[in-house]
């Protein structure tokens, strides 16, 4: 799929870009942006394309990029890559000169790496160009608020921006990997994540005359209780339907029956059939089971993201780009996580895949974990995954 001599080229020319990705990577981990708020991030974007005589544009909603790269073939682009902009509302606690200048704000899921190699993929692919090397036409796109809900990929498809698209590749910063590895998996990677919030009420009453009110605290204490167990015996278990409850009050004293209560938690789903039911059959549920206490109940399922599920033959197409340009050692296989990934409405409609960047010092001994205030990459991971997406740009694919 890659001539000898092109991969020589993408190193060389990779390479004289690396410590200008490092730098930039650094500089948005100091001022990161939460969702849709991304305006220095866009501009950064923006001003570095344009300096190479690319054409970028903002996506309507404000923030993020998208730019198309005109291969020598002069058609519309038939590849796309996607690198998310945003950060996380959480304080950055590590101890480095690009330590996040913004409180309680920083890159604790690898955003700034993805969006430092789609640039650099941009840089690249620009060079090669001009040698004659880039044959189709490609779409980079930096898509903002993929911590949100609704996220930005939902931005992406309502500009039409991955419309026609042959293929469409993400990578995913992943500590548990030590860098130069990438890890693929065909079929779902990630899981479906969704909130649902409970919320019961009653007269209220005091608790020695449970009899003569509608008990709130009881009723909200069965479902939370029977609510995971009896979806375990109505829901296949190849499909990982879980419910964990992370929030739950009622009450203020010992003696008084509470008037409301409410519980917040997640539901997570592997299979994408269970997970488009499960918005129906959890709801009934709830109110079947708090039925017999004779409570008002609202229940709300926030739909936030269905599993990610990876095209095999766009797997099967970066995986064997990666053995190619990265080595066969590079290549290994990676399990699904139940996280969830705003990048899986993106291939509910595309062709795509999604692969796990190593980025562990492989000196360190110490295994991190992303939405971490102390999470930090090994940077030369950055240049792998250029070379990575760069590789996909340019690889003779016959169909």
């Amino acid at each position: 799929m890659l001539d000898p001599a092109l991969c020589d080229d993408i190193d060389r020319i990779t390479k004289t870009y690396e410590l200008e990705l490092i730098d930039f990577r650094r500089a948005l981990h100091q001022h990161p942006e939460l969702g849709r708020q991304e305006h220095r991030t866009t501009r950064a974007v923006l001003d570095r394309l344009r300096v190479v005589g690319l054409e970028p544009r903002v996506l309507s909603t404000g923030t993020g990029v998208i730019c198309d790269i005109i291969g020598t073939s002069e058609a519309a682009p038939t590849f796309g890559f996607r690198g998310d902009i945003d950060a996380l509302p959480i304080e950055d606690a590590k101890d480095v000169s690009y330590r996040s200048r913004v409180p309680g704000v920083c890159h604790a899921c690898g955003h700034d790496a993805h969006t430092a190699i789609v640039l650099g993929t941009a840089l690249v692919l620009t060079e090669l160009r001009r040698q004659g090397w880039l044959k189709r036409s490609v779409r980079l796109i930096f898509q903002p608020a993929e911590e949100l809900t609704p996220g930005g990929s939902l931005d992406v498809l309502a500009d039409g921006e991955v419309a026609g698209l042959e293929h469409i590749f993400a990578l995913h910063c992943d500590p548990k990997l030590t860098v130069g590895r990438v890890g693929f998996k065909s079929g779902p990677i990630t899981a479906g994540a969704d909130r649902i919030s409970v919320t019961m009420r009653g007269p209220g009453g005091h608790t020695a005359r449970p009899h003569l009110t509608a008990d709130v605290v009881h009723a909200l204490g069965t479902v939370i209780t029977q609510l995971p167990a009896l979806l375990s015996r109505l829901a296949d278990p190849r499909s990982g339907l879980s419910l964990v409850w992370g929030q739950v009050h009622a009450g203020a004293v010992a003696n008084a029956i509470p008037q409301s209560g409410f519980a917040h938690g997640t539901v997570r789903c592997l299979d994408n059939r269970v997970w488009n039911a499960a918005h129906t059959a959890i709801p009934e549920l709830v109110r079947q089971l708090a039925a017999p206490y004779g409570v008002e109940v609202d229940v709300e399922m926030h739909k936030s993201v269905p599993p990610c599920v990876n095209h095999h033959d766009s797997t099967e197409l970066m995986r064997t780009v990666a053995g190619e340009i990265l080595g066969s050692d590079a290549v290994t296989t990676t399990e699904q996580s139940l996280g969830g990934e705003d990048f899986a409405w993106i291939l509910a409609e595309n062709p795509g895949s999604l692969a796990r960047l190593g980025v562990r010092d492989p000196r360190s001994d110490e295994v991190g974990d992303l939405h971490r205030g102390t999470l930090d990459i090994d940077e030369a991971a950055i240049a792998i995954g250029v070379r990575l997406m760069v590789g996909l740009a340019v690889a003779d694919v016959r169909h």
